[in-house]
Order: structure tokens, then C-alpha cells, then sequence
């Protein structure tokens, strides 16, 4: 049976915020009081879709935009973490779930020359109308309250490892990547073989040690491993994959 590798991707695959980067294509390279301050707490896609109207309406082109998302920095050793992930596909297949947006990910992906590792990726669909303005609209409607109106991790996850399950794909062992407070959602339906890897200092490693005296009660099953760069998530995935 394969390894699954469940990625998210600000702040973990690559270490910025995707969303925020985008501001740098604006001539001042900051946006005006009154669209920041238009933030609603678990709103965050219906506030990017205002930033990306006013990126358009300041007439940066979808080139300009793009050149500066190939910029942003993958974290320390992801990129030899994805390259190794696409020379074992055999047995390590490779999904990103992530608010940033499709159009930025794939973007940033074949900049760096690793989309090739990655099967499938779950996140908030954006296209350029035909003003050459980038619309960005919600990936789902859920009803879980822990998570942002537009995405819940966990329905993702849930929904992908059904529809592999009636093709007739198991995994031997998932382990699932990232860094913040929506990535908590997702590591309650991981089994007691699956590992969670929280980058460490960051929000999702504090939730998740709340959590650990909470074992028993099946609110986290998986094991527990911090990261701090992709070499040593490699190290865990190359100690479990039979190459």
C-alpha cells in the first residue's frame, strides 16, 4: 500500500503567506486602510477576493501578478522533500489542501519546478475575468464550526480518502503537514498509524500539544512529529517508505 503525504502550503510548503506575498505586485507594494481594515474574522477568501478587484482595478497585469507569486520562498528543504516525493510516486502519492487559491499553488509549483510530485491539489478556485481581473471564490460551503466558512480541511481529507476507497486505494500511512489553526481540523480523522507533522513554533504544534493529554478520549489518535524544514520530514517519510 502507498504513503499519503497531505500538505498545506502557506507557511509550510512554502514560508510566507501566499496571499500576502501578492501585495508586493502593487506599485506601493501595500493596500489602502480601508480594504485592510474590511477583514472579517473566517472571511479571509471573501477579503482576497476584494484585494485581488483592487490589484486589477490598479491595473497590474495577470503577468506581473504571476512573476511576483514565483517569487516567494519555499521553506528550507521542501523543494528536495517534493523533488524526492515525485521520483517515488510508485509509492508516495502527494495532495496540498490550502486556503491560498489553485492559480497561486500551480504557479508556484512550476516555478520551482516540483508540481510533478503533487496529485492533487484542494484549495479556493481563482480565475482572471475578462478584465484581467483575478476572481477567487470559496473552495466549499461546510457545516463544521471550528473552521473558515469557505474550507474545512477535515471534509476534504474525509471526502479524498472515500473516493480513493471505492477505487480501491488504501494507505498504509498518511502523514499530514502544516502549520496553523485550520490544519487541526483534519488530524481527528487520522488513524493511530497515521503521523501529524506540526512545524514547530507555530500554531498548530501549540494546539496540538493542548491536545495530547486528550489521547485517550480519540480527540488525536495519530503520532505526533515536530518539523522545522523539509529535510527532516524527509528523514521520517524516508524511514517509512520501502524504496
Amino acid at each position: 500500500m502507498k504513503t499519503l503525504m497531505v500538505f498545506d502550503f502557506d507557511h509550510t510548503l512554502v514560508d510566507d503567506n501566499s496571499d500576502t506575498w501578492v501585495v508586493r505586485c502593487l506599485p506601493g507594494q501595500t493596500l489602502p486602510d480601508y480594504l485592510r481594515n474590511s477583514y472579517r474574522k473566517g472571511h479571509w477568501t471573501e477579503f482576497m477576493g476584494r484585494v485581488m478587484k483592487y490589484i486589477g482595478e490598479q491595473e497590474v497585469s495577470p503577468d506581473r501578478v504571476r512573476s511576483v507569486m514565483e517569487t516567494i520562498p519555499f521553506t528550507a528543504g521542501m523543494t528536495d522533500l517534493l523533488t524526492f516525493i515525485s521520483e517515488q510516486k510508485s509509492s508516495i502519492e502527494c495532495i496540498i489542501i490550502s486556503d491560498s487559491n489553485i492559480m497561486f499553488i500551480d504557479w508556484i509549483l512550476h516555478a520551482a519546478g516540483v508540481h510533478s510530485a503533487v496529485d492533487q491539489v484542494f484549495s479556493n478556485p481563482a480565475t482572471f475575468n475578462e478584465r484581467g481581473h483575478m476572481e477567487v471564490e470559496c473552495y466549499h460551503s461546510h457545516d463544521c464550526s471550528r473552521c473558515p466558512v469557505n474550507l474545512c480541511k477535515k471534509k476534504v481529507l474525509e471526502a479524498y480518502l472515500k473516493e480513493q476507497a471505492k477505487g480501491g486505494v488504501e494507505y498504509e500511512r498518511i502523514f499530514y503537514v502544516g502549520d496553523g489553526g485550520n490544519d487541526l481540523c483534519p488530524t481527528s480523522c487520522l488513524r493511530g498509524r497515521d503521523v501529524v507533522m506540526p512545524r514547530k513554533g507555530f500554531t498548530l504544534e501549540k494546539l496540538l500539544s493542548k491536545l495530547g493529554g486528550q489521547r485517550e478520549n480519540g480527540a488525536l489518535r495519530a503520532g505526533v512529529i515536530s518539523w522545522s524544514s523539509g529535510a527532516d520530514i524527509l528523514k521520517e517519510l524516508r524511514a517509512s517508505v520501502p524504496l
